[in-house]
């Protein structure tokens, strides 16, 4: 009786151990899978306005400005309310950016409001919202933003 006592201790502290000491490699892989706000690459995003694809550096510009937004908080989506943060009442006209994560086939519907920017993430039959704080995107300095809004 005492002998698997024994082992599943010996197993449970070596488990432990693994565990606590793991290499800050495994532990950003770990912690990117569940990241909310992940960073976008310019090489398999499509970035669209209203129809119109950008291209080149405003497409980098714009990827780059959602990469450096700050994260506020995440907008709890009750079922049957999907509807609401995919199309608000006074959202404008938001930035679509479709990318991939892994396998996934990721959509991005960006709207841009004076105080914040709201962000409706879609995959695969998932919705999740969240608040994003970003200087550059809100004062919509960019040209090609400026120009279709």
């Amino acid at each position: 009786m005492t002998l698997p006592i024994l082992i599943l201790t010996i197993l449970l502290a070596l488990l432990k151990i693994l565990v606590t000491c793991l290499p800050t490699d495994a532990v950003n892989w770990i912690i990117s899978k569940f990241k909310l706000h992940s960073e976008l690459s310019d090489a398999n995003a499509i970035v669209t306005i209203d129809g119109k694809r950008l291209e080149g550096e405003d497409k980098i510009q714009v990827i780059n400005y959602f990469n450096k937004a700050i994260f506020l908080k995440k907008n709890h989506i009750f079922p049957g309310n999907e509807q609401l943060f995919l199309h608000p009442e006074n959202g404008g006209t938001p930035l679509i950016i479709d990318t991939k994560r892994g396998k996934t086939d990721v959509r991005l519907f960006v709207y841009i409001y004076n105080d914040h920017v709201d962000v409706v993430k879609q995959y695969k039959k998932k919705l999740i919202s969240y608040s994003l704080l970003s200087d550059s995107l809100q004062e919509r300095s960019m040209p090609v933003i400026r120009d279709i809004v």
